[in-house]
């Protein structure tokens, strides 16, 4: 199993959960976040500058079988893109195990 954690745009929020579960991505986490990107300049709007370097994105998570990593993450990359600095970042890692509470269940059965 795999976790994909993924940093986007709360602009693309909608899009994302849609395509997940367009998908069957049923189930995943996610909070509001807020960041420190790399692009240091403000913007300025009616003659007050404004600091971009403190960023309020959306953290999600999601935890897959090892053969729908590869479809997850592109319907995250797709969904979430815009073409601007920005975009967001996807971070993969390994998951031992994982257990369904209520019917103690583990591995794949325990995330479905």
């Amino acid at each position: 199993m795999k976790k994909v954690e993924a940093i986007i745009r709360k602009s693309k929020f909608d899009d994302v959960k849609k395509a997940l579960h367009d998908i069957e991505v049923n189930f995943f986490s996610y909070w509001d976040v807020t960041g420190v990107g790399n692009e240091k300049q403000g913007h300025v709007y009616r003659g007050i500058s404004y600091s971009t370097s403190d960023i309020q994105r959306r953290y999600l998570v999601i935890v897959v079988s090892d053969n729908f990593l590869e479809k997850t993450v592109n319907t995250v990359l797709d969904a979430a893109y815009t073409g601007n600095v920005g975009d967001g970042k996807i971070f993969v890692s390994e998951v031992l195990d994982a257990f369904r509470i209520r019917t103690r269940e583990n591995g794949y059965e325990g995330i479905n």
